[in-house]
């Protein structure tokens, strides 16, 4: 169960920090889902330990939005800035190059995966937890669907919406991109 729990508590942290943009909550949440696992469900195969945890953490978000729905966007957005710009913490996804990028190369990088960090933050919950569980978990449309409590169609047209979404988003991050390397 250890060795579970290490080899996905990193990207339950990212899933979790997207959805609800804060990083003491986000670890609450996997914490407190990792409890639940090893509580009630240890005994079971270890084949079903990977949908059960991430339908637990799916259900402790969606258990957060739901506490927490009184506060504002602004007050979202406010939790989401740093308080201070000599934060140190590290970036929820680090690019790793091992062909020493030139320096316009990894501002370009970094800048790309800020803008992706930032697309799927503005994804509707729902629309995350299925692009999140589907494409990066690489669950099935079927385990998707039992983690988040829905019909398989619904995971689909979710998945679908996020898609569209994003790559909306992403093709107006390459167009800013490509304006502003014509100006240079």
């Amino acid at each position: 169960m250890n060795q579970f729990l290490a080899q996905v508590e990193k990207r339950a942290f990212t899933m979790a920090n997207y959805a609800v943009g804060n990083r003491d909550d986000a670890l609450d949440i996997v914490q407190d889902s990792m409890l639940a696992l090893v509580r009630k469900y240890s005994g079971r195969d270890r084949s079903e330990w990977r949908p059960l945890f991430f339908t637990i953490l799916n259900n402790r978000i969606t258990d957060w939005h739901r506490r927490n729905n009184k506060l504002s966007r602004w007050q979202l957005l406010r939790e989401k800035l740093p308080a201070n710009t000599d934060e140190t913490d590290p970036a929820p996804l680090e690019w790793v190059d091992s062909y020493n990028p030139t320096p316009d190369k990894a501002l370009v990088g970094e800048r790309l995966l800020e803008a992706i960090d930032s697309a799927v933050t503005r994804l509707p919950l729902r629309q995350q937890q299925a692009f999140l569980l589907r494409c990066v978990e690489e669950f099935d449309v079927a385990e998707t669907a039992r983690a988040m409590s829905c019909s398989q169609g619904s995971v689909k047209t979710h998945l679908s919406r996020a898609m569209r979404s994003l790559r909306t988003h992403l093709e107006a991050y390459e167009l800013e991109a490509f304006e502003l390397e014509a100006i240079q």
